[in-house]
């Protein structure tokens, strides 16, 4: 039975651990910095697009749209209030453009999932704009996997301990799977669960943590087809 077991609730993050997500923000920021070339280097504009994109987090949070706010922001700044409406709204329909891009899931993960789906409680747990996460799980054709969904402002360890307590049996027999060790696996820890690393081989930068190697509690794998070993011995 589920009750008995140490482990009884999985959590995971969806972008870049269950479909590509950074990748296209990595695209996008290229196009970005093309189109402002003639104003600064790229590696200058990265720099001002990060530095926005940090000033925003509290008054946008995460996701596309503050993404492009972000940019049109620092397209501002460095033409000194001088950039074309032609630019503004290239940077727009690059925006909308990912806002549309059609999702595509990881190696993996639907066995992954079905496998774990029939021993334990599975949730999907993600951080960024509701629409867009919505949209996201809707076209990857995985929602009918999970027992409960939470689409959160922001992952800390408050946030694991409501979720695992409203739909697990609290953070103690919960584990949180996922690609950022900021977001997914040290607040979890802290949380009293399991944190499992995922890495993806594009991260943001401000996702960026020194793995808890010394926790009892945490783990690390290559990739999503390692994940059921674990579960299995954890028990």
């Amino acid at each position: 039975m589920r009750t008995m077991r140490n482990l009884t609730t999985i959590g995971f993050d969806a972008d870049d651990t269950l479909w590509q997500n950074e990748r296209f923000f990595r695209m996008t920021e290229q196009h970005f910095t093309e189109l402002l070339s003639d104003h600064a280097q790229p590696d200058h504009l990265s720099e001002r697009l990060l530095e926005a994109e940090k000033r925003n987090l509290r008054l946008y949070g995460f996701g596309i749209k503050g993404f492009t706010l972000s940019m049109i922001e620092t397209a501002i700044e460095v033409t000194e209030g001088r950039v074309p409406a032609s630019t503004i709204e290239r940077i727009l329909s690059a925006g909308r453009e990912m806002l549309s891009h059609p999702v595509e899931t990881l190696p993996g993960v639907r066995e992954t999932l079905e496998r774990i789906a029939g021993t334990h409680r599975i949730l999907l747990i993600t951080k960024g704009d509701l629409f867009d996460q919505e949209r996201k799980l809707a076209q990857s054709g995985l929602g009918e996997l999970f027992d409960g969904v939470e689409i959160v402002s922001d992952k800390t360890r408050v946030a694991y301990e409501r979720i695992f307590a409203g739909h697990g049996d609290g953070a103690e027999r919960a584990m949180m799977v996922g690609n950022s060790l900021k977001s997914d696996v040290v607040p979890a820890i802290e949380a009293g669960g399991w944190g499992v690393h995922v890495p993806h081989e594009l991260t943001w930068v401000l996702e960026h943590v020194a793995p808890p190697n010394d926790h009892p509690r945490f783990r690390a794998i290559d990739h999503l087809g390692e994940l059921a070993a674990i579960v299995e011995a954890i028990g």
